[in-house]
């Protein structure tokens, strides 16, 4: 039996690198789980099991439960600092520091890369300007930092044997940043939890975290100029606030709610609304599973996970530009659409992202990238295609 170790970037949420995380720990459950820090909460760790969890120092420095971000610069330390000399295969989940550990030559390394450090690379600008890092000694220090980061993650970016990308818009990334080819499974959703509804009401859905990349403003700002249209808006965050501000009276805004709330209100959406530009993005799969088609930024992972009005089986549309002129003029051409996409299609469609399928790619791949390894100590870059060969679950 293979002795495997995860690695992850911190578990502070439930998001979707942890999603992923799940379906590790689900396809190995005997490996054991290195991350700089945890402070889950306890009603989001059931799918952590038995497993067993090792910490770095970051954990018990003043304010990291809340602070964990300001120490940054000392995240590339803390992931070295793990010691993985006892494992056969090394498994990354990594958007920022995880692919960084320090492995051997007879150790399989491979990397499920959610993204280089967005914020190191191509987003850096635009991260530091929301952050108000743009300017002055702060601004200077910021891009000091990134720079720095910008160093050590292309440089530990060797250190990976097979790159696995979220989504063909990554996976472009990582050739972009890393000039690395990596293998693209996309990231599950657990479609079980949501169900066909083909009778739709008089409203469009948007939900999401509060936070500017997200742009809840645009949508509501967009809704606020379209007075006759009404808009459920489900979610909390930093900006929810300031966000509210420009809510008019047809847009509802719901705050956070839980599940059930949400999964009703995605059922009977006649749309929903998707402004960023995501590397992957799980909702607009969850509201398609629900039978809800949506409008979506024409950018990123949405282009891989809905289905344009150039399909012979649309399951939404997409708008090209973020602002409140492009999104109005997307819902004017839903609306004015002889048929809205089915309910049907869009379900069909959304299962094409399930748990199961999942769990197969990554074991077919890591089976794959083993035999290859184990036969060949150094390994080709190029990521294994996919074949089923029999391969003990680790």
């Amino acid at each position: 039996m293979k002795k495997i170790a995860l690695i992850h970037d911190w578990l502070t949420v439930y998001g979707g690198a942890e999603r992923l995380l799940k379906q590790l720990i689900a396809i190995f459950p005997t490996a054991d789980l290195f991350t700089t820090v945890d402070f889950l909460p306890k009603k989001d760790r059931t799918f952590l099991s038995n497993t067993k969890i090792t910490t770095s120092f970051i954990q018990k420095l003043p304010f990291a439960r809340k602070k964990y971000r300001y120490y940054l610069s000392l995240m590339t330390q803390a992931v070295e600092s793990f010691d993985l000399s006892d494992y056969d295969i090394v498994i990354s989940v990594s958007h920022c520091v995880a692919k960084g550990v320090l492995t051997g030559p007879d150790q399989l390394h491979i990397c499920i890369c959610c993204s280089p450090v967005r914020y190191a690379w191509d987003m850096q600008h635009e991260y530091l300007e929301e952050s108000g890092l743009d300017k002055g000694l702060k601004g200077f220090l910021a891009k000091r930092l990134m720079h720095k980061m910008r160093l050590w993650d292309y440089r530990t970016a060797n250190s990976v044997d097979h790159f696995i990308a979220i989504s063909d818009f990554i996976q472009r990334r990582i050739h972009k940043i890393y000039r690395r080819s990596s293998h693209t499974i996309y990231p599950p959703v657990d479609i079980t939890n949501f169900s066909l509804n083909e009778k739709k009401e008089d409203f469009y859905l948007t939900a999401s975290r509060f936070v500017p990349y997200k742009k809840m403003d645009l949508i509501v700002k967009t809704f606020a100029q379209m007075p006759h249209k009404k808009l459920v808006v489900i979610g909390d965050g930093p900006d929810f606030q300031k966000v509210a501000k420009n809510a008019s009276a047809n847009v509802k805004m719901l705050g956070y709610q839980p599940f059930e709330v949400l999964q009703k209100h995605m059922q009977k959406a006649k749309a929903f609304i998707f402004a960023p530009k995501e590397d992957f993005g799980i909702i607009p799969i969850e509201a398609q599973a629900c039978g809800t088609p949506v409008i979506a930024y024409g950018k990123g992972g949405a282009l891989e996970t809905i289905q344009g009005l150039d399909s012979s089986k649309p399951t939404g549309l997409f708008f090209y530009e973020q602002s409140t002129t492009a999104l109005q003029k997307a819902i004017e051409q839903f609306e004015a659409l002889a048929s809205s996409p089915s309910p049907s299609n869009c379900r069909k469609n959304a299962l094409r992202f399930s748990e199961a399928r999942y769990q197969k790619e990554i074991l077919t791949f890591v089976k794959k990238a083993w035999s290859d390894f184990s036969n060949h100590p150094q390994p080709k870059e190029d990521s294994p295609q996919n074949n089923l060969s029999n391969f003990a679950k680790c």
